[in-house]
């Protein structure tokens, strides 16, 4: 049964976006779209997710809230804190080790003044450190939003960061 005052924390857009995703799936499966419908409900909060919100998104898809929170808190594009508008992700794989990555991290930490899956005072950063971005042959390589940045050095983070608003 849904909890109206939960399916109403979900935005009329959030809900077409979700119900557009829906379709794809049959009627009966429609708990198949939750990675989308978080996706969305986390896009419209600033990009991370309450208690109530997955609630709101378990309730409007007819799951159980259990089967939402283990999603988000099994796969890392899901965030329960809030994160900063530029999310910088350092490879720190085997490649990326060998060619300097934990270098690279200790500067960034260093030049923002946070640890890893910390937040800037200013909300302008996160930072994490990533197993695989899959692009060895560029080593080391960070990911900042959708773009990848590769052969970094201190030099070239500074130059990232300070492009950044």
């Amino acid at each position: 049964m849904m909890s109206e005052s939960k399916i109403n924390l979900l935005s009329d857009y959030a809900r077409e976006r979700i119900d557009h995703w829906i379709l794809r799936y049959p009627s009966e499966q429609k708990q198949s779209g939750v990675f989308e419908a978080l996706r969305v409900v986390q896009e419209e909060n600033g990009g991370s997710l309450t208690t109530d919100l997955m609630d709101a998104v378990a309730d409007y898809l007819g799951m159980p809230h259990i089967a939402v929170y283990e999603v988000v808190t099994f796969y890392s594009l899901y965030f329960l804190t809030p994160v900063g508008r530029h999310m910088i992700d350092i490879c720190t794989n085997i490649s990326c080790t060998l060619n300097g990555a934990e270098d690279i991290l200790a500067h960034c930490k260093k030049r923002l003044g946070i640890d890893v899956n910390e937040r800037t005072a200013d909300g302008k950063f996160t930072l994490r450190e990533v197993e695989c971005l899959g692009a060895c042959v560029a080593a080391p390589v960070c990911q900042i939003g959708k773009a990848y940045h590769e052969k970094l050095t201190p030099e070239k983070i500074d130059e990232l960061l300070a492009a950044l608003k």
